[in-house]
């Protein structure tokens, strides 16, 4: 069993990447079980059992209180999800799917056990579902079991405002709710009551787990993290105060770099070429941008990715090289010389990336769509593959994209799970997951894509985990290259990996059933794009 902490995700996000995990069981591409737990911001559920009489207020008052609401497919009547819940997902195959009864109750032992190690007594109450107290109700649990496979789950009240339990009758029952906090006279976080829950539901279900990646938790603000203590040698790109000094070109405690990293530039002709057509165009390209090691070979054979939407981006990620900033008004005429630069090339396979604009409404997902089509209407045998941010896990913006029918969608996941806070900012794990299941259901013909940059703290283990992730959700084609840092501002080289590690990164790759893994020192996201695409066909 996989557990993943993700922090704190919108329902409907968590709701896709549950039935993504399910569907990856289900149809043979994991073989594990996960325990996913999140945090959701303010949400009422109603289940089958449930027809909306028990939701106390309009959809007014729900709009007033920052609430969202949804029918689900899951048992159980309406229960409310909130900041302060711990939230638990188990995507599990079941010996026997009918013996749903016993299962709920094997999740609520687990969850009275955990309680018990924390001093607190309870228990469940016969012909209800639910953890019990003497003060009330401290856990609701509602699943589904579809296929042999679990959904759904169970949610703990440790630290919520249980005032957003006084707009229902949670369950259906006129029956008070308290919390893990309000038990014990202190603060509960979701981190102490982890580490004592999973090893609880590993012993009830009598299952090894693996915990090899945690998210640190993020607040509201989505600002407050656990840094990882390595980066304090340099600070981020972004930051004010001056460089850090740099001895023979690396940070405090960077190793050297080693032979298999060293790239010759080579400025022929054809890197000329490229050069002068975007320039003439007006166009910026990732290529030059992000200071990618491999311009030179691309520029030569005549491929460049495109970087639509400007050269600054809103977020400022560790450790990328992107320029941040305002960014400045949307060019309505780029997908026009992009697609002119394109047929000038006579590319057959293009790709398209661009800077995170949090600061438009639609993320800048009509700009993509016009582009791909653009040209596609001057090349029509031209494949299009989009490297796309995460819209903020917009579906409409998802939809604008897919709409284009890309030939390739590609989101990059960038690290594993547990640096994704002190790496990429604003972004989320399972956000990222979300969004890479969702484009395969919106075109289950295309491939969906996504890459991993190694050496930036994380272990061998983690990325191979990671790979079972994005496998199980329907990912086709990963890329997974070294991190280098742009500049001393820049996230340190934790160590450069080598190259026997990046085949063994392919090999489990293949192991687990990926069309194709792009491994390699120096691959990027749009390296051997089309050639990729060609193997996993």
């Amino acid at each position: 069993m996989r557990v993943r902490w993700l922090g704190r995700l919108p329902y409907g996000e968590a709701w896709d990447l549950q039935r993504a995990f399910h569907e990856g069981r289900v149809e043979g591409r994991s073989d594990d079980d996960y325990l996913l737990l999140l945090e959701h911001p303010p949400t009422y559920t109603i289940g089958r059992n449930g027809d909306g009489t028990h939701l106390l207020i309009d959809q007014g008052t729900l709009n007033e209180i920052g609430a969202e609401l949804f029918h689900v497919d899951r048992g159980g009547d309406i229960t409310f999800h909130g900041p302060g819940q711990l939230v638990g997902y188990p995507i599990m195959a079941l010996p026997d799917s009918r013996q749903i009864v016993p299962y709920v109750r094997t999740i609520e032992q687990a969850i009275i056990g955990a309680l018990r190690d924390l001093g607190i007594e309870a228990w469940p109450e016969e012909g209800l579902t639910g953890v019990w107290t003497e003060h009330g109700k401290v856990a609701a649990i509602g699943v589904r079991v579809s296929r042999g496979v679990s959904m759904h789950g169970f949610a703990i009240n440790l630290d919520p405002d249980l005032g957003f339990f006084d707009h229902i009758n949670p369950c259906g029952l006129l029956r008070p709710v308290t919390s893990v906090s309000a038990l014990l006279g202190r603060k509960v976080s979701h981190e102490e009551f982890i580490d004592v829950l999973v090893p609880r539901f590993a012993e009830a279900f009598a299952t090894p787990f693996v915990e090899e990646q945690r998210a640190a938790f993020v607040r509201g603000t989505g600002r407050e993290f656990d840094v990882d203590r390595r980066v304090e040698a340099g600070t981020f790109s972004g930051e004010q105060g001056p460089d850090p000094i740099l001895v023979r070109g690396r940070l405090p405690g960077e190793p050297e770099r080693p032979d298999w990293m060293r790239v010759k530039a080579v400025m022929n002709e054809g890197y000329r070429d490229v050069k002068n057509l975007m320039r003439d165009q007006g166009l910026n390209t990732v290529c030059e941008e992000a200071g990618c090691p491999n311009i030179f070979e691309c520029w030569e054979s005549g491929t460049a990715t495109l970087m639509l939407l400007g050269d600054t981006c809103t977020r400022a990620c560790s450790f990328c090289d992107v320029k941040t900033g305002k960014p400045g008004e949307v060019d309505i005429f780029e997908p026009l010389r992009a697609a002119d630069a394109v047929a000038s090339m006579n590319l057959k396979h293009a790709v398209l990336t661009s800077v995170n604009r949090d600061d438009l409404p639609d993320g800048g997902s009509g700009i993509f769509a016009q582009t791909v089509e653009e040209i596609r209407s001057r090349l029509p045998a031209c494949d299009v593959e989009v490297l796309i941010p995460d819209f903020k896990g917009d579906r409409d913006a998802l939809e604008t994209v897919m709409k284009a029918q890309p030939a390739v969608l590609n989101h990059n996941t960038e690290t594993v799970l547990r640096l994704q806070r002190d790496i990429r900012t604003a972004a989320n794990y399972g956000r990222s997951l979300a969004l890479l299941a969702r484009a395969k259901w919106i075109n289950p013909d295309g491939y969906v894509k996504s890459g991993l940059i190694v050496g930036m703290g994380e272990t061998e283990e983690e990325v191979v985990s990671t790979l079972a992730d994005l496998r199980a959700v329907g990912v086709d084609i990963i890329t997974i290259g070294q991190y280098l840092r742009p500049s001393p501002r820049h996230r340190p080289i934790d160590r450069y990996v080598h190259p026997d590690e990046f085949d063994r990164y392919a090999k489990e790759g293949e192991r687990l059933g990926l069309a194709h893994v792009e491994s390699g020192p120096l691959v990027r996201s749009s390296y051997h794009a089309r050639e990729a695409v060609g193997a996993a066909k």
